[in-house]
């Protein structure tokens, strides 16, 4: 494009008189190339020992020149840190994840989650094998894992940030890497960030948990309805579709981490 600049200030130009518009250097007609969208662009060869020009339209550092034409200072192009900002997110989630609350719990109580019980280190089998107090410290907890994280996410990045570190603080409390990928089934954990990515979702969720708890007396159906629950809600109150399809995704997770349980609960019909 072509632009008007008011020259401002012009350093070593008495051998450029002749470049110049016949002693009128107060307006001068530069042709740029506009290459990209921070306003990198190129000063026509006319001007090829120029070495410093500011103007109302636009500013131009020369670094130096060469025989042919002008060399300008690379810049490098627009970037505010979000992607490692994100990175930085989803990293902390998943380790954020793998803090083992049951198997710590279960040690002050004298018990192994991990290897009594079901196996699983979660809420429902540390309240099996201690009490229902030590089972609701290890929900809420475990929510918070989840909630906490995807809180900070959505705070800094947006929703697509929380998403990402919704998917990724369930996965680091199903498969820590510290414990060879033998976590729990990251119900609670799910749920907390879920409550914070969508709260009425994340309420009705809950809500659908405790009745069929207390309608089934089986804490597994309860976490398969939050996980069937939870994307056919969002499709009902419209969310985009990708959100609707990351929800899937963790609803899988949920699904695939308690085919023990719905395997048990085939065969006892």
């Amino acid at each position: 494009m072509i632009v008007l600049v008011e020259t401002l200030s012009l350093e070593r130009d008495s051998n450029l008189r002749e470049n110049f518009l016949d002693g009128c250097p107060a307006l001068l007609a530069l042709v740029v190339m506009d290459l990209s969208a921070d306003g990198q662009g190129f000063v026509a060869k006319r001007l090829p020992q120029l070495e410093h020009l500011s103007g109302a339209l636009t500013a131009i550092v020369v670094r130096g020149h060469e025989e042919r034409g002008y060399l300008y200072r690379q810049r490098s192009p627009p970037y505010d840190g979000r992607v490692i900002e994100v990175v930085a997110l989803v990293v902390g989630a998943y380790v954020f994840g793998m803090f083992p609350t049951a198997t710590i719990v279960g040690r002050r109580m004298g018990v192994d989650p991990t290897r009594e019980g079901s196996g699983n280190p979660g809420a429902s089998n540390i309240y099996r094998l201690g009490s229902r107090k030590a089972g609701v410290i290890v929900g809420l907890i475990d929510m918070f894992k989840g909630a906490a994280p995807a809180a900070l996410a959505l705070a800094l990045s947006g929703r697509p940030a929380a998403h990402a570190v919704w998917v990724a603080a369930v996965a680091g409390h199903v498969w820590p890497v510290l414990r060879r990928f033998r976590g729990g089934k990251g119900v609670a954990t799910a749920g907390g960030a879920g409550l914070v990515i969508s709260p009425v979702i994340g309420l009705l969720c809950a809500l659908s948990f405790l009745v069929v708890v207390k309608v089934m007396r089986v804490a597994a159906l309860g976490s398969l309805s939050i996980a069937f629950s939870y994307p056919i809600l969002a499709t009902i109150a419209g969310l985009p579709t990708w959100e609707i399809l990351v929800s899937t995704g963790v609803a899988a997770i949920l699904v695939v981490r308690h085919q023990s349980n719905i395997r048990r609960l085939i065969s006892e019909r």
